[in-house]
């Protein structure tokens, strides 16, 4: 026979009434079942809880045991209960991200912001996919979600649309190519291009302008920051493709100049995946909507 929680709540009311009848009353059961209940748990461990000769009612040290165990476990249980319940209403969570783009992180941080202003009470965590697996852990269900341009198929994972951008070749403003009206990849052959430390696979600018016509650039170099890449750029030390949300304030200024790739540009959609149990949550849809208003 282990304690149950109804056995502590017996105590502690006994401990508050010191009567058997009010106590009976208040758990809405009969007298006899009360009585019955606290025998059972007397007979199993060989004590007795209190004496019942006494007025008021008294504990004897070990009923006074059990009613310290049920004055410290009866409020964090109640406390569980309560946390649990708001889980199930999306009231409580954990919103654990990875991100496939380094570039990202220029439009998602402010997002996070905002997120956690609105969801203070949901534990948010941030992971850039460069050493894991991080669709695989999306379906083992170690991370919540993946913010991703390559939407793969598979079983349980739904895609949530966030927002269509733009690629452009940023340049310095006196670089050669600042000229022309559109890049075409062949302008590439000549250029050292900035990249971020992922496979090319993941890169738009190979994936999807520069290996279609069998096109390699003269250089590539790695850089890890964006704002060192944006520092090389306008030094004239290469060339990167990057969003618009990463540059439009250095176009504004006039201080970079950006040309798409393409006559007709190189669009992309970024996506939220996430598993389908977790789509109609509340807190996941709330980050969501944050998500599309603020790219």
């Amino acid at each position: 026979m282990m304690i149950e929680c109804r056995d502590l709540q017996i105590l502690l009311i006994l401990s508050e009434t010191h009567n058997i009848t009010e106590t009976a009353n208040r758990l809405h059961i009969t007298q006899s079942a009360l009585s019955h209940q606290i025998k059972k748990l007397e007979r199993y461990y060989d004590v007795t809880l209190f004496q019942r000769k006494t007025r008021p009612l008294r504990f004897t040290p070990a009923g006074q045991e059990l009613l310290n165990l049920a004055r410290e476990m009866l409020p964090k249980v109640q406390q569980a209960e309560q946390r649990l319940k708001e889980y199930a209403q999306g009231k409580l969570g954990r919103l654990y991200l990875a991100v496939e783009c380094h570039n990202c992180f220029e439009w998602l941080l402010p997002s996070l912001d905002l997120y956690r202003q609105q969801y203070p009470h949901i534990d948010v965590d941030l992971s850039l996919s460069v050493s894991f697996e991080a669709f695989q852990a999306l379906q083992n269900g170690d991370i919540d979600m993946v913010i991703t341009s390559d939407p793969r198929k598979l079983a349980g994972i739904s895609y949530q649309a966030l927002f269509d951008y733009q690629l452009g070749l940023v340049m310095a403003n006196q670089h050669r190519l600042a000229t022309k009206v559109y890049i075409e990849p062949e302008d590439l052959t000549d250029e050292n291009l900035l990249i971020y430390p992922v496979s090319r696979s993941r890169l738009d600018i190979f994936k999807y302008f520069m290996q279609p016509a069998q096109v390699e650039p003269a250089q590539v170099r790695t850089v890890e920051l964006t704002q060192m890449m944006l520092h090389l750029i306008a030094g004239g030390k290469g060339v990167a493709a990057l969003p618009h949300w990463i540059i439009a304030e250095q176009v504004q200024q006039g201080s970079l100049t950006v040309r798409p790739l393409g006559e007709m540009g190189l669009h992309r959609t970024l996506y939220a995946a996430l598993a389908d149990n977790l789509l109609e949550l509340d807190y996941i849809q709330g980050f969501l909507q944050i998500a599309q208003q603020l790219e």
